[in-house]
């Protein structure tokens, strides 16, 4: 371990990057380490954090004590080491046996370290800039500061406007852009993306946000109204029997309960919707068919069975997209008030219209269950073969004229 506190005294000052100490021996109670230098009270210290489970700990430390503190992991609780400076890398291995071999390589572009105490994250609606939708939901002060207790919910505000942001090329520039934002609710989700595509980015949009409950609607009109967003309005209605649009560029669904997701994701998929974006939730439908001998195991706990179902339900979505020609991506939204619901699925049409058999019948087969979306994109399909078949009927019998 010379060789190892040696690099240590070396490097463990100015020109430290990150420590990440991981592959913890047996069972420890931490599972893994990262080091940081950090600037406090105009002195350079070491800030250790600690990951236990679920939980994370920090603790600031001087140089000595920090090595003494990195060999002690090393030799006791951790067998990997991973030393950055701005610009060399080195890596610490521990075998079985206590072999300790360490590799040191140069990097090609010089990292640069950063010393302030609490990163701040960059996001896209800023602390300090007031938002009259954020001021009114609560999250934001008059002042335009963010209030503690709702962080969480300008955080999700912001993953959102994030996965909006990925899409925002792929949409018309030559034109308006037309969305729809089934089951809006309160619709602070549906205001965020109106502010930032309209406001933020100057984009010519027109959204449309949808929803049963008549109250909601009026109130939602009212702040539409109110902040002067003309190209946004809300109406009553429900998800399976709305054709108010036919030229939809993108669709909305979040938190859509159970089969009205199944709904929505048809609808985009019939007016081929370039992008679809839905956080599922409520997937009842297939817990009450699924059914399998194999799976037994599994689905004799109504827990497990619920939560399995749900996830197929999801996965089932997902591969129907792809098969009308999407590209799909399953990706980890953060939770939604009041659920536990954190998966949102996205979808993007392909520029070649080009389906796919994902297999995913033979799936539902083999687990005895239909999905709502799965039985609307199959009457549709059907309903096209038996038009197609009457248009050749009709041709066939003027020839035989």
């Amino acid at each position: 371990m010379v060789e190892v506190r040696a690099l240590c005294e070396e490097y463990i000052g100015k020109e430290l990057y990150q420590i990440i100490i991981s592959n913890p021996k047996n069972s420890a109670e931490i599972s893994k380490v990262k080091i940081r230098p950090i600037m406090l009270k105009n002195t350079i210290v070491f800030q250790v954090t600690e990951y236990k489970g679920t939980q994370v700990f920090h603790e600031n430390y001087e140089k000595n004590s920090l090595i003494t503190k990195v060999m002690g992991y090393l030799e006791n609780n951790f067998k990997q080491m991973e030393l950055t400076a701005t610009n060399m890398q080195a890596t610490v291995l521990i075998s079985k046996k206590g072999k300790v071999t360490v590799k040191k390589k140069s990097l090609q572009t010089e990292k640069k370290v950063d010393l302030s105490h609490n990163k701040a994250k960059k996001y896209i609606l800023q602390e300090g800039t007031i938002v009259p939708f954020l001021v009114d939901l609560g999250v934001q002060t008059k002042e335009g500061k963010i209030v503690r207790s709702n962080y969480d919910k300008f955080r999700q505000i912001n993953r959102y406007l994030e996965f909006i942001a990925d899409i925002m090329p792929i949409l018309p520039t030559d034109r308006p852009i037309n969305i729809i934002d089934f089951g809006c609710g309160k619709s602070y989700l549906t205001f965020a993306l109106y502010y930032y595509m309209k406001i933020l980015c100057k984009r010519d949009i027109q959204v449309i946000g949808l929803d049963l409950k008549e109250k909601v609607i009026e109130d939602c009109n009212a702040l539409a109204v109110r902040y002067g967003y003309e190209g946004l309005k809300f109406v009553t209605g429900d998800v399976s029997t709305y054709t108010g649009e036919g030229n939809v560029d993108m669709v909305v669904t979040l938190h859509a309960c159970d089969t009205a997701t199944d709904y929505a994701l048809e609808k985009a998929v019939s007016w081929g919707a370039k992008v679809i974006f839905t956080v599922p939730c409520c997937q009842h439908e297939v817990n009450m068919q699924i059914k399998n001998e194999e799976l037994q195991p599994l689905l004799k706990y109504g827990l497990i069975k619920e939560r399995i179902s749900a996830l197929i339900t999801d996965a089932i979505r997902a591969n129907l997209l792809e098969e009308q020609g999407y590209q799909v991506q399953v990706m980890e939204f953060i939770d939604m008030e009041h659920t536990p619901k954190n998966i949102l699925i996205r979808a993007v049409k392909e520029k070649e219209d080009k389906k796919i058999d994902t297999g995913i019948s033979r799936l539902t087969e083999f687990l005895h269950v239909r999905n709502t979306m799965q039985e609307l994109m199959t009457a549709k399909e059907n309903r096209i073969a038996s038009s197609e078949k009457n248009e050749a009927g009709i041709v066939f019998c003027k020839e035989k004229e």
